[in-house]
């Protein structure tokens, strides 16, 4: 078992689950016509990118990508998130492809810091502005 993943026991079986998740907006800068979406989404691209270089990343087992439909940031597309069990969460807009490596390496940042705390002076230069949120982790009483 690495850093990344906690052991559930239920009745059956013991379940792997990631502790740590990037999600990233598959609809966001989509062009709409006719309550339909016209060719590839800006957060399908950087979906893409994103694991296209997560292929080579050394978190890619540990950090898993996942798609959302929506993130309901529409006016600062795109938008990726950082979430993980005990830490705060982050919300980032204002991304496009070319932002991948960046969030890779924030991402990898975020994995290392026991509380998930991103200084902004240590985060790359496409996350430094387009902070949407940063959500205190649910504390479980």
């Amino acid at each position: 078992m690495t850093a990344g993943h906690i052991n559930i026991n239920t009745n059956s079986s013991s379940i792997t689950e990631h502790t740590h998740t990037l999600f990233v907006c598959k609809t966001c800068a989509s062009v709409w016509q006719d309550g339909k979406r016209i060719g590839e989404s800006g957060g399908q691209k950087l979906l893409n990118q994103i694991q296209e270089l997560a292929q080579d990343w050394h978190l890619r087992e540990e950090f898993p990508i996942q798609e959302v439909e929506c993130m309901s940031a529409c006016n600062r597309s795109c938008v990726v998130a950082f979430a993980a069990q005990g830490k705060l969460t982050y919300l980032f807009g204002d991304l496009n492809a070319d932002s991948s490596a960046a969030i890779l390496e924030c991402a990898s940042q975020y994995y290392t810091k026991p509380e998930g705390l991103l200084p902004w002076s240590e985060r790359p230069e496409p996350l430094k502005k387009g902070i949407l949120a940063k959500i205190p982790p649910v504390s479980y009483q």
